[in-house]
């Protein structure tokens, strides 16, 4: 970034919310709809004191009750739920340990939903989100 001569740099700084792309032994995907009735996955806000990946975990046991552990890193994008208002992305693919007993919504949302793959197309989410879902379904795919 170039800077003209007297003005002074302004540091520009986004929250980071941390979220995981987590399936259930029929394959479907754990997805939470928010107050702006978009669906979404489990996650949060990272915290100084705890890693993207202690974050993710800790998301998915208190949003649904489930047990899990990151895996790989999955994408990053920047995202704008509100004008002006953006927030930077890290979605990781995880594994569920406890992915057979039903998800419990947590009160952090309206509604709490497990999605085949092909009906992630037509719920209102982010494209980052539904991208993220479909490289996670590519990659436990190609391990299968």
């Amino acid at each position: 970034m170039s800077q003209q001569p007297g003005q002074s740099y302004v540091s520009v700084t986004f929250p980071i919310s941390i979220k995981g792309v987590v399936l259930d032994p029929e394959r479907r995907v754990l997805l939470l709809k928010n107050e702006r009735d978009e669906w979404e996955l489990p996650g949060g806000r990272l915290e100084v004191s705890e890693t993207p990946q202690e974050r993710v975990e800790t998301e998915i046991h208190e949003e649904a009750g489930w047990r899990a552990s990151a895996g790989p890193l999955l994408d990053t994008w920047v995202y704008e739920p509100l004008p002006d208002r953006r927030v930077f992305i890290v979605t990781y693919g995880c594994t569920a340990t406890d992915a057979h007993r039903p998800p419990v919504i947590s009160h952090e949302h309206k509604e709490i939903g497990l999605f085949h793959r092909h009906e992630i197309d037509a719920l209102v989410m982010p494209q980052g989100y539904k991208d993220s879902i479909a490289h996670w379904y590519e990659l436990t795919e190609e391990t299968a």
